[in-house]
């Protein structure tokens, strides 16, 4: 099943339930996608495009909640954090640290790279084979660590 049906199930399922913070997450969601659709002038949207919607939108919120926070107006970051986990619920499991950092050691040793002037060869594969799996910031934070 495609992230578009899967987000109408769901906004279906929201609607029933009368979960306002759920539905307006989703709702912004299938804008989103249906956005992406209209540039592509009709062609599918693929996985990879679904992950990045899904990935730029969780940022968003948490960098308005953060926002937020400092301003102090908990109440709108509630909001934001409550809406984050609602997409974040469609993302694929994210990598711990741990797992991270594995990955990173085999994506270090299968380009070569020896210093951190090799970062952007390293966060080139990187950002490719840990697409949805990790945010980018972890990654590059990972890697600058593990090359230093």
């Amino acid at each position: 099943m495609s992230l578009e049906n899967t987000i109408n199930e769901a906004i279906k399922t929201a609607m029933r339930a009368k979960d306002k913070v759920a539905l307006d997450s989703l709702r912004a969601v299938k804008s989103q996608i249906l956005l992406l659709k209209t540039e592509a002038r009709g062609s599918e949207v693929t996985p990879e495009q679904e992950i990045a919607i899904l990935q730029r939108m969780v940022k968003q919120r948490k960098d308005s909640a953060e926002q937020f926070t400092a301003q102090g107006r908990n109440d709108l970051a509630e909001v934001e954090e409550a809406q984050m986990q609602v997409i974040e619920q469609f993302l694929p499991k994210q990598l711990s640290s741990e797992e991270l950092e594995a990955e990173m050691k085999s994506i270090i040793a299968e380009t070569g790279a020896e210093s951190i002037k090799d970062l952007g060869k390293v966060m080139g594969v990187a950002s490719k084979t840990l697409a949805g799996k990790s945010d980018g910031k972890s990654i590059s934070e990972m890697a600058k660590k593990l090359l230093s």
